[in-house]
C-alpha cells in the first residue's frame, strides 16, 4: 500500500471538503489515488455532506428519549439549516435514534463515535453523513443532557413545546420504589416539566440552589441604581433585598405560580403529592433546551437558499 501523506490527506480535503478522517480513510481504501479516493468519498455520500459542514445550522428539532420505566431520560438537539427539512420523516428518524442512542453517552464526541444503534456496521457520524447526502443540509448533534436515577426510587420526565423548539427533561426523587410508580407522583412529574417549558426565566429549582455570588451580583446592581441614591441607608437595604427576594424567586421553579392552578405555586402542588402518598417528594434537577438558542443565523429566505444551491444569481 502507497504511504498516505499528510499533504496528500489535505489535498484531497481541498478537492471534496470532507473531514481529515474520512479523507485519510479514502486514500487507504484506493492505495493513494487521489481521483479514485474523490469517487469513493462521493459514493459514500461524505464528499457532498462535507462541503455543507461550514453552513450555519440553526433550525432543527429538540427532541427526548424516555426509557421505559423512567429511570433514564434524554433531552437533544439537533440542528439542520432550514425548518424544511426539520420537518422531513428522516430528519425526525434520526433526531429520535440520535436520542435514544445518547442515553449512553457522555459527550457529543463520543456519541458520533458509536456505532448507530439503526445499523452497527456505521458510527452515528457516518449514519449522520449518509442523511445530509440525502437531504442535503449540514446537520449537527449541538447539545445533549442524559439523566439516570440509578438505584434512586424516583422518575425521569421530558415535555416537548411548539413541535420541538423548546424541551424539557426533568427528574424528580422520592424515598421507594413504590411511591416512584403512584399515578400522583408520575403526574407531578410531567407537570413540573410543562412547568419549565412556560417558564423561560427558571434557571434552578430553589433558593438554596443559587450560587451566592449571583446574590451578591444583582445586590451591587440594585444598590448602585439612581431611584435609590437619596435614600437613607437602612431604608436603602430594604428595598433593595426587597427587589434581589423577587428577582430570585423568578429564577426558582418551587416559588413559580402553577401553571394549571394560579392560586397554588409549584411548591404548594409537590407539597400536595407529598401528602396524598405520604412520602418525601423532591424536584431533583432539570434542563431547559430551546431550539437555536446562541446560535448567530444567517438572514437568508428558503428562497435564496435553493437559488444559490442552485447556482441561479
Amino acid at each position: 500500500m502507497a504511504e498516505i501523506s499528510a499533504k496528500l490527506v489535505q489535498e484531497l480535503r481541498q478537492k471534496t471538503g470532507a473531514g481529515m478522517m474520512d479523507c485519510k480513510k479514502a486514500l487507504k481504501e484506493t492505495d493513494g489515488d487521489i481521483e479514485k479516493a474523490g469517487d469513493w468519498l462521493r459514493q459514500k455520500g461524505i464528499a457532498s455532506a462535507g462541503k455543507k459542514s461550514d453552513r450555519i445550522a440553526a433550525e432543527g428539532l429538540v427532541d427526548t428519549y424516555i426509557q421505559p420505566g423512567g429511570q433514564v431520560g434524554v433531552l437533544i438537539e439537533v440542528n439542520c439549516q432550514t425548518d424544511f427539512v426539520a420537518r422531513n420523516d428522516a430528519f425526525k428518524a434520526l433526531v429520535k435514534s440520535l436520542a435514544k442512542q445518547a442515553a449512553t453517552a457522555d459527550t457529543v464526541e463520543s456519541l458520533l463515535a458509536q456505532p448507530y444503534v439503526e445499523d452497527a456496521n456505521v458510527t452515528v457520524d457516518e449514519a449522520i453523513k449518509q442523511v445530509i447526502a440525502t437531504l442535503g443540509e449540514n446537520i449537527q448533534v449541538r447539545r445533549f443532557v442524559n439523566f439516570a436515577l440509578g438505584d434512586t426510587p424516583g422518575v425521569v420526565d421530558s415535555y416537548i413545546h411548539t413541535g420541538g423548539r423548546v424541551g424539557v427533561l426533568v427528574q424528580l426523587n422520592t424515598q421507594t420504589k413504590e411511591a416512584s410508580s403512584n399515578e400522583e407522583f408520575q403526574s407531578l412529574a410531567k407537570n413540573a416539566a410543562m412547568q419549565v417549558a412556560a417558564c423561560p426565566n427558571v434557571e434552578y429549582v430553589s433558593i438554596d440552589q443559587i450560587p451566592a455570588e449571583l446574590a451578591t451580583k444583582e445586590k451591587e446592581i440594585e444598590m448602585g441604581k439612581d431611584d435609590l441614591a437619596n435614600k437613607p441607608e437602612n431604608i436603602k437595604e430594604k428595598i433593595v433585598q426587597g427587589r434581589i427576594d423577587k428577582r430570585l424567586k423568578e429564577m426558582t421553579l418551587l416559588d413559580q405560580p402553577y401553571i394549571r392552578d394560579q392560586s397554588i405555586s409549584v411548591e404548594d402542588l409537590v407539597k400536595q403529592v407529598k401528602s396524598k402518598i405520604g412520602e418525601e417528594v423532591q424536584v431533583n434537577r432539570f434542563v431547559r433546551y430551546v431550539l437555536g438558542e446562541g446560535i448567530e443565523k444567517n438572514e437568508i429566505s428558503f428562497a435564496d437558499e435553493v437559488a444559490a444551491q442552485m447556482g441561479v444569481k
